[in-house]
């Protein structure tokens, strides 16, 4: 099959990448190297067409979206904080941007699997977060994936095929701070034999995500007959960042208290998925757990890698 990864050369994108090129598929990735590096890609970089470019372009995207089976659309700006002082740009990349790979979809017939987020329920009104309870997004940010989301149902009912997934905290290897960033954080200041900082009281929870499985996710609904659907991506588990914090630094080995800091704007109070949907309809699980990876890590010193 022949699939354009947007966002190809970023975190998530040059691990789904990766594991395309390993199923023998031929892939372009599409990236303007904004958030992404190149050195990502150079474990298949011989294998892959590559395109430096941004999905604001639409002629653009015409010309390379025309003979592909799907696209994989990975490619945002995806930092919150950084969404309060630019949300022009967030508007324009995560919306108008996608809005053309989804006008390309309808017009050349492809499937798009995309990058959704868990940040439009907002601080949700009950735990575990259902994929048809209330979305409320109070960031920037979040508002453009739930716009995104909007568009995702007009095109899906003019023909398109959308499936989005909201991904939770996605972490592992080449993670930036836009994704689970506390711990990429947390990990460079124990690297250092410092303290992590928490955010505010640290009684905030989160549910992580290893990278491989949201490949999966990824992939599997790419495969499936579904036309259209949203999808939670996460674990069904969570820990409180204080409680991350504590096990980075026993991990370690290291006789450290945690240090705190002003809680960050835009910060949701609570995530944790219900994924009994995506488990039902495509038959994805996660495989991987955040303590085993945390372990690995520490143990093996390949902390430097994240």
């Amino acid at each position: 099959m022949k699939y354009l990864v947007t966002g190809g050369a970023g975190f998530i994108g040059s691990h789904l990448t990766e594991k395309l090129v390993s199923q023998k598929h031929d892939v372009t990735v599409l990236d303007n190297l904004n958030t992404g590096k190149e050195r990502n890609l150079e474990p298949v970089q011989d294998n892959i067409e590559f395109v430096e470019g941004d999905i604001r372009n639409y002629e653009l995207l015409e010309k390379i979206t025309s003979d592909v089976d799907g696209v994989f659309h990975q490619a945002a700006l995806a930092s919150v904080q950084d969404s309060f002082e630019k949300p022009e740009e967030y508007y324009d990349v995560n919306v108008n941007g996608t809005e053309n790979i989804f006008r390309c979809a309808k017009k050349y017939g492809f499937k798009v699997v995309y990058a959704s987020s868990s940040s439009v329920y907002g601080n949700p009104i009950r735990i575990p977060i259902k994929e048809s309870d209330e979305k409320n997004p109070f960031n920037p940010y979040a508002e453009t994936k739930l716009k995104d989301e909007e568009l995702a149902i007009k095109y899906s009912k003019n023909g398109a095929s959308i499936i989005g997934l909201r991904y939770f905290n996605v972490f592992g290897i080449r993670q930036s701070k836009e994704y689970a960033g506390v711990i990429k954080l947390f990990l460079d200041k124990i690297k250092n034999d410092e303290p992590p900082r928490v955010n505010g009281d640290g009684t905030q929870f989160r549910d992580f995500v290893h990278v491989s499985d949201v490949v999966n996710a990824n992939i599997l609904s790419m495969k499936s007959d579904i036309e259209h659907e949203f999808f939670n991506v996460g674990t069904s588990s969570s820990i409180t960042i204080l409680e991350l914090a504590k096990v980075i630094i026993e991990l370690a080995g290291l006789n450290l208290e945690p240090a705190f800091g002003p809680a960050l704007e835009g910060d949701v109070n609570k995530t944790l998925s219900d994924t009994e949907l995506i488990r039902e309809k495509i038959g994805w699980k996660p495989t991987i757990t955040l303590e085993e990876w945390l372990n690995e890590i520490i143990s093996s010193k390949k902390i430097d890698y994240v």
